[in-house]
C-alpha cells in the first residue's frame, strides 16, 4: 500500500513543479517578448506613416500599410514569446528540480543568523 503512495506523490509533485515552471515561464516570456528590435520597428512604421501622410497619400493607402506593419509587429512578438516560453520553461523546470534535490535541513548557522535578523527587525520596529 505504501509503495503505491510514493509514485503517486512523486507524480503529483512533478505535476506541481511543471505547473509552477509554466506559470513562471509565462510571466518571464510575456515581459521579455518586446525588445529593442521591436521598438525600433514600431518607430520605423510610425515614421513611414508620417512621411506618407506628408507626401499627400490618402488614408486608403496609409491605413493598410499601418495595419500591415502593426500586424507584423504582433506576429514577431507572438513568435518570440513562444520561443522564450519554451526556453524559460526548460530553465525553470531544471531550477525547480535542482531545488527539490537540495536537502531541506537547516544548519545551525542559518538558524542563528535568522534569529539575529529577526531580533534586529523587532528592535528597529
Amino acid at each position: 500500500m505504501e509503495e503505491t503512495k510514493a509514485p503517486e506523490e512523486a507524480t503529483e509533485k512533478m505535476e506541481e513543479m511543471k505547473a509552477l515552471a509554466a506559470a513562471r515561464a509565462r510571466v518571464r516570456s510575456r515581459n521579455s517578448r518586446w525588445d529593442l528590435n521591436t521598438a525600433i520597428f514600431l518607430f520605423a512604421i510610425l515614421i513611414l506613416i508620417i512621411i506618407l501622410l506628408f507626401e499627400g497619400l490618402g488614408i486608403e493607402w496609409v491605413g493598410p500599410i499601418a495595419i500591415f506593419g502593426l500586424s507584423m509587429v504582433w506576429l514577431v512578438g507572438w513568435r518570440r514569446g513562444k520561443q522564450l516560453f519554451s526556453f524559460f520553461y526548460d530553465e525553470e523546470l531544471a531550477r525547480l528540480e535542482q531545488d527539490s534535490e537540495k536537502p531541506t535541513e537547516k544548519t545551525l548557522e542559518e538558524t542563528v543568523e535568522e534569529r539575529v535578523q529577526k531580533a534586529l527587525r523587532d528592535r528597529w520596529q
